[in-house]
């Protein structure tokens, strides 16, 4: 087989599998919007949400950690690019310029987060910044857009923590375009990164189940 007719087949392989994901996601969006949560948790108010009144695109993703919250919140602290990176594909990211590396231990010099404290995902992305920041129960980022909350919530459950991982968006304003990449490529693709992170935070934390004496963050509130 030929060069060309290789590259033709491959490129007709892709927008065949493009098309099939077009077709089918009205199908499985709920799912890639709520994977690893109940039913419970995908509607509950959490922190955050009033940040964000009317977004139009909310995901709520979870997972089981066996561990005490107080082991999963130096993780979640010191996450961010030129910190201790955000627990998922590395390749990934940094393909997107986002120039991270996944820290494997606790990293004291990043566990001094305040309220107001803020980091870029990349050279032209949005700038996150802390805007509620409640020890061992809830951390909260918004997008000095204003476009983007993220939300990370630890519940205790049993003798474990359920990791709980919100995001709402706003794609108001935008180009029919924009929003149909948006809903079509951006939710699946967000779902592979942000599984991959919360399985990686789960994995850290119940390696590393000790935690200082001394709590790391002092308390914060919203902004």
């Amino acid at each position: 087989m030929s060069v060309r007719r290789t590259a033709g087949c491959l490129a007709g392989g892709i927008a065949a599998g493009i098309g099939l994901q077009v077709a089918t996601y009205p199908l499985w969006r709920r799912r890639c919007l709520t994977w690893g949560a109940t039913q419970e948790e995908a509607t509950r108010p959490l922190p955050g949400d009033d940040l964000l009144e009317k977004p139009a695109m909310v995901s709520t993703r979870s997972v089981t950690v066996d561990t005490a919250p107080e082991a999963i919140w130096p993780w979640l602290v010191q996450m961010g690019p030129g910190r201790a990176g955000a627990y998922t594909y590395t390749w990934i990211q940094n393909l997107f310029g986002l120039n991270m590396r996944n820290a494997d231990e606790i990293l004291p010099a990043f566990q001094d987060l305040r309220v107001g404290d803020a980091w870029q995902l990349g050279r032209r992305g949005p700038v996150l910044r802390v805007a509620v920041l409640d020890p061992q129960r809830a951390l909260v980022f918004r997008s000095d857009d204003g476009q983007w909350v993220w939300a990370f919530v630890l519940v205790p459950a049993g003798t474990g923590t359920r990791l709980i991982s919100r995001n709402r968006i706003a794609t108001a304003g935008g180009t029919p375009t924009a929003r149909a990449f948006s809903e079509f490529v951006m939710e699946p693709g967000s779902l592979i990164m942000e599984r991959k992170m919360l399985l990686g935070i789960k994995d850290r934390a119940e390696r590393h189940p000790d935690v200082p004496a001394e709590p790391l963050v002092a308390a914060g509130g919203t902004r």
